[in-house]
C-alpha cells in the first residue's frame, strides 16, 4: 500500500494520483481479506491477527483522510479551469 500511495506522488496528473490513492484502498482491503481469512482457516492464531487487524483499520481512517483532504484541496477554484 505505501508504495501505490509514492508510485502515485510521482505521476504527472492529479488523475493518476488519485488513482493511485484507490490502488492503495484495495490493496489494503486486500490485506485486512488475507489476514481474516488466514485467521478463519485457522493459519494464523486469532490473537496473531488482532493488531493487524486494528492497525489496518487504523490505515484505512488515515488513508481516507488523505483522499479527503487531498480532494478538498485539489478541487477547481470556481472560474478557473481545472489543471493536471
Amino acid at each position: 500500500m505505501p508504495t501505490n500511495i509514492s508510485e502515485g506522488s510521482k505521476r504527472q496528473t492529479k488523475p493518476d494520483y488519485a488513482g493511485f490513492l484507490n490502488i492503495a484502498e484495495g490493496s489494503l482491503a486486500e490485506t485486512e481479506n488475507l489476514l481474516m481469512l488466514s485467521r478463519d482457516l485457522e493459519y494464523l492464531k486469532a490473537e496473531a491477527c488482532g493488531r493487524p487487524l486494528t492497525e489496518t483499520s487504523e490505515i484505512a481512517r488515515m488513508l481516507y483522510t488523505l483522499r479527503s483532504e487531498w480532494r478538498r484541496f485539489n478541487q477547481p477554484v470556481e472560474g478557473q479551469y481545472a489543471v493536471d
